[in-house]
């Protein structure tokens, strides 16, 4: 080659090699540029999002480790700060059959494994645990497993049984409380109960936060449960009901649903119990009903002369239809007689004088033509006979028998009758002092004042005596109501109901007490009547309740009865 070749071809090189690094180091400026502008486009939109921050906006936006010192749902508690619902950590039995890829799931046989868990879990069933590993469905065995349980599972060293940890719900009261709770479900949504209610409350970030009071005290329905299964049992009652009522601000102290279930054994009891007897069930509520018939013909001005006589001694017969007592009591009754000894005859003659117009828009005022007043989802519509009421109608109602309504119907009419006469709706959130709704009149000062009499002498002098704890000045009335059924009424099987205030002469609570077909028992001397097994529960509960809500026993305290007592015939 000669050199003018080789000079020209080396000048060639050069060239290319020049092009080469002038490319690679604009290449190189273009890239730098570009991450420049990057991390300069971050900077700014980090300076703004501070800027936006800094002139308050999103301020209620909570950051990410906030939200982790949360708790994952809103604990629950009474008024007095007790726990009823609160969330923690625990362990779930996840059953995965892949695990071992494509060949047996287990290494073990299904039945051997079965019989490895029972022996941890003793509730659990041996044939249907085996049935659920066979079957080769990916799910969950049990619910709410222990630590130091997880750490047997893992023992028996199958890898498709997982226990994976999740957030799960604890009502540390066990079954306490739990119509009023309810439960929440595998998919974290409330139930049945106060969860369901409070389920936005209790999962938004920016009030969880915060435990929930309910109007409960746990102490008062811890009480209320105990004296209403021991006369459920001691009566061998199916069901039992009960709540305890501040006359003065609605507040529900304690409610109570008989059998119940328990919140923390959802996945394995099912959902048996669930039934609110008290806000759900609709009965004829019987003789309970009398007190507030004699309270509307007083307040409508029918009943003037306490003294007056109402023929007692033979049924009264309208279009073919008889009405009678249990037994005849007298030739003649006047009204508070016949409230002491509960007359059906002279119940539906005051009735009868007031009309039926008048009744029925006092049992309207009373809210008896609606479900109850009260937060929980479950809320029973009233058996309520439409239109105008005819004659036969009205009376009958007027002993509580042709109209069926839910025990928290009747204790919020009962607190309206003692309280000076203003109706409020049952609530079951705690209600600061000087919070309670106005409510709506129902009847006068004056009439609530002659009931509070009329009702103290029920328990001095009539039916029930049996509620009459001593200091505590209870009033009263019994109801004993015939379960209706196909061709009439069966004798057989009542509602017993007492429906109770305390204390008289400054009615301060509202209890009713109700016993779901109760049999005669060596308990109840035999009888079947809400005097016999009803208002012994009342006549037990009221003393260990009274201290806890404030309310002292006091021998030397009672309403007075004297301008009443003569036309009974007693005399203290």
């Amino acid at each position: 080659m000669t050199a003018m070749a080789v000079s020209t071809a080396l000048a060639t090189g050069r060239v290319q090699l020049v092009d080469v690094r002038r490319s690679s180091i604009a290449m190189a400026r273009l890239r730098v540029l570009w991450v420049l502008g990057i991390f300069t486009l971050v900077a700014v939109m980090a300076l703004l999002r501070i800027f936006y921050l800094g002139l308050g906006g999103d301020s209620s936006a909570i950051t990410s480790l906030e939200e982790r010192l949360l708790p994952p749902r809103g604990e629950i508690t009474d008024r007095n700060g007790v726990p009823m619902a609160r969330a923690f950590p625990a362990y779930a039995l996840w059953y995965d059959p892949s695990n071992l890829g494509d060949g047996d799931p287990l290494v073990k046989s299904p039945r051997k494994v079965a019989e490895e868990l029972v022996a941890i879990f003793p509730d659990m069933d041996v044939d249907r645990l085996t049935e659920k590993l066979e079957s080769g469905k990916r799910g969950y065995l049990r619910r709410r497993v222990l630590p130091e349980d997880a750490n047997r599972i893992q023992a028996i060293g199958e890898l498709a049984l997982e226990v994976p940890q999740e957030n799960d719900r604890h009502y540390p009261q066990g079954k306490m409380a739990a119509h009023i709770l309810g439960y929440v479900n595998s998919n974290e949504q409330g139930k049945v109960g106060m969860e369901a209610v409070l389920q936005d409350h209790l999962t938004d970030p920016a009030t969880r936060g915060e435990p929930v009071a309910l109007s409960i005290d746990m102490r008062v329905q811890g009480a209320l449960e105990d004296e209403l299964r021991q006369g459920m049992l001691s009566t061998n009652a199916v069901g039992a009901a009960g709540i305890v009522l501040d006359v003065d601000s609605g507040e529900v102290m304690a409610l109570a649903s008989l059998p119940e279930f328990d919140p923390n054994k959802i996945d394995q009891a099912g959902v048996d119990n669930m039934f609110n007897r008290v806000t759900n069930q609709v009965y004829e509520l019987g003789s309970t009903f009398k007190p507030l018939t004699v309270a509307a013909a007083i307040d409508a001005g029918t009943i003037r002369d306490f003294g007056r006589p109402y023929q007692a001694n033979r049924p009264l017969e309208i279009g073919g239809f008889k009405i009678r007592d249990s037994h005849t009591i007298a030739p003649s009754l006047n009204a508070p007689q016949s409230l002491i000894h509960s007359s059906n005859i002279v119940t539906a003659q005051i009735a009868d004088e007031l009309g039926p117009v008048r009744l029925r828009q006092y049992m309207i005022d009373l809210g008896m033509n609606e479900r109850p007043y009260i937060e929980l989802p479950a809320k029973g519509f009233p058996i309520w006979p439409k239109g105008k009421w005819p004659r036969l109608r009205n009376m009958t109602v007027s002993y509580g028998h042709g109209i069926a309504v839910t025990p928290l119907h009747l204790a919020s009419a009962y607190a309206t009758m003692v309280n000076g006469g203003v109706w409020r709706p049952a609530t079951l959130h705690k209600l600061a002092p000087g919070t309670a709704p106005k409510g709506r009149r129902v009847f006068k000062a004056s009439t609530s004042a002659r009931m509070n009499q009329l009702m103290r002498m029920i328990a001095v002098y009539g039916t029930g005596k049996n509620a009459d704890a001593p200091g505590f000045r209870v009033g009263g009335k019994t109801g004993s109501a015939e379960k209706p059924g196909s061709g009439g009424y069966r004798r057989t099987t009542l509602v017993s109901t007492f429906a109770a205030a305390f204390p008289m002469d400054r009615p301060r609570f509202v209890i009713i007490a109700m016993l779901d077909e109760p049999k005669g028992t060596i308990a109840s001397s035999g009888q079947r009547t809400a005097a016999w097994n009803a208002a012994p529960v009342v006549g037990r509960l009221v003393p260990r309740i009274g201290p806890l809500l404030g309310v002292m026993p006091d021998e030397t305290r009672d309403i007075d009865l004297t301008d009443l007592e003569p036309l009974v015939g007693k005399k203290r």
